[in-house]
């Protein structure tokens, strides 16, 4: 049995205007403002930034952590050595003897150690100094305003102080004589090698961070270039299949977003190419089909002109001229139909439907057709009902295409058998013929758009539209032809 099938119908593709004059028009971005030339920048910024929030962030709290880290030393220093100067406060101790103890506790710190009394007057409390572990000529010569602090609130105070020879860390510790601060004992260490040490550091970090930024910048650039060069291979190609050339892939050279998107756009190419080749083949297919019928409805027309005409063959002419209407009618309804399947815009409107009853009704349709093929149509139905969620319309176009073929397709006489049954959650209805079968070198084809393999007359676009109409019901359409029988199968959901 031969088959006059159909496909996918004409898409509408977009016009595009002068493709050349729309590149040449086309304003090239300036360097300055490239892909590549912008993400070295966003990346060097980058790096600077991170740079500049590690100079400004590491180098203060640095220096603030050493001094923080000296004054909790000093203040131990002083809560743990300052017991036997403090006894001297008050006593009758010499002043050799208050050194020696000041000399002491200076040697076990490591610290400069200070013994300040204290004199109250109405104007404020007056230091003195009374013995120092250091000799004054070695040494800075401190204000001591942490000990002046001590002795207004009456507690431990450290603090610094900056001297000619640079910062010096204090910690005061008071000493009380009969309810009264008589005098401090300040211990203190220059903190002027943490200022030299973190001055360092703010060299070295800038100092790196500017090797940093260069390596950062070059081989961002590099980044920037070879990811630029990789959209630019997308550029062309979108240019090449915006000319029409879609036999040129992009190479995937990686998985990364951009590799994907190399992957996507393939695959895009390869449904445009064949969407292509579907349109030119439609239009090449449509003008053959529809030029035909109307040339031979204009040679008719003309014919029908003649004054002469006899009633008999006038009447013939006007039988041809309704075969023609008749074959230009189904053309276009199959037409749109397939364009609207192609467009997604044809609604469907399922419902219950007995698919038992609604195969006795089609089938009944094709009566006077059977009666004139000298052909018997034998129903195969199960005696309870096969109901089903489905758009009966559509179903019964199905059915009618596949009948129609059927009958197209096969020599007058041949037995025709349609049955219809549920197995499991999935309906079937079959639609076999004892025709001579279909070529196996054609199964593959048969609904291809335009479709036709053999001389029956026919559009070609049935089998293409009743199979894209069983997978927007989420079935299928299947053949099995082998010599004497061929068996069209719709498969929908239950």
């Amino acid at each position: 049995m031969a088959t006059g099938t159909g496909a996918v119908g004409e898409r509408s593709t977009p016009v595009v205007g002068d493709r050349a004059a729309g590149r040449g028009d086309r304003v090239r971005p300036r360097m300055a403002l490239s892909l590549r030339n912008r993400l070295a920048l966003v990346f060097a910024a980058i790096s600077f930034l991170a740079l500049a929030a590690l100079y400004v962030y590491v180098a203060p709290g640095l220096q603030t952590r050493l001094l923080s880290d000296q004054l909790s030393e000093l203040m131990t220093d002083a809560q743990h050595h300052s017991g036997s100067i403090a006894g001297t406060v008050g006593s009758n101790d010499t002043l050799a003897v208050v050194q020696t103890h000041v000399n002491a506790a200076a040697l076990a710190t490591g610290d400069r150690v200070t013994l300040l009394l204290v004199n109250h007057v109405p104007s404020g409390a007056v230091l003195s100094e009374l013995a120092d572990s250091s000799r004054r000529s070695a040494t800075a010569a401190l204000s001591f305003d942490a000990a002046r602090r001590a002795v207004a609130a009456s507690r431990m105070v450290t603090g610094t102080e900056e001297t000619g020879s640079g910062a010096v860390a204090e910690a005061a510790y008071p000493v009380e004589f009969h309810g009264r601060v008589a005098a401090v004992i300040v211990y203190s260490s220059p903190a002027s090698d943490i200022v030299r040490a973190v001055a360092t550091v703010r060299h070295q970090i800038l100092v790196a961070g500017g090797i940093a930024l260069l390596l950062a910048l070059i081989g961002s650039w590099l980044m920037a270039r070879a990811l630029a060069q990789r959209v630019k291979r997308l550029e062309l190609a979108a240019e090449q299949v915006a000319a029409g050339n879609f036999a040129q892939p992009i190479p995937v050279d990686s998985s990364d977003e951009i590799g994907q998107l190399a992957v996507a756009f393939n695959e895009m190419q390869r449904q445009l190419s064949q969407l292509d080749s579907a349109r030119k083949k439609f239009i090449a297919t449509a003008s053959h089909e529809l030029r035909t019928p109307i040339f031979s409805l204009g040679g008719f027309v003309e014919l029908l002109e003649d004054p002469d005409l006899d009633p008999e063959t006038r009447a013939r002419f006007l039988e041809q001229v309704r075969d023609q209407v008749e074959r230009l009618r189904k053309l276009s309804v199959d037409l749109l139909d397939l364009s609207r399947l192609e467009s997604g815009s044809l609604e469907l409107r399922p419902e219950q439907v007995d698919l038992g009853e609604l195969t006795r009704s089609v089938s009944g349709e094709f009566e006077p057709v059977l009666a004139q093929h000298d052909s018997h149509l034998e129903l195969r139905l199960p005696s309870k009902r096969i109901e089903a969620t489905c758009d009966p319309v559509r179903v019964a176009q199905i059915m009618r295409i596949l009948l129609d073929n059927a009958l197209g397709h096969t020599p007058a006489g041949t037995r025709i058998v349609v049955t219809a049954r549920r197995d499991s959650e999935r309906v079937r209805i079959a639609v076999r013929d004892d025709g001579e079968g279909i070529d196996p070198q054609v199964l593959s084809k048969i609904f291809e758009p335009f479709y036709t393999a053999d001389d029956a007359q026919g559009s070609g676009l049935g089998l293409a539209i009743a199979s894209e109409l069983a997978e927007r019901m989420a079935g299928g359409l299947s053949v099995d032809s082998r010599p004497g029988e061929t068996t069209f199968t719709l498969e929908i959901p239950a």
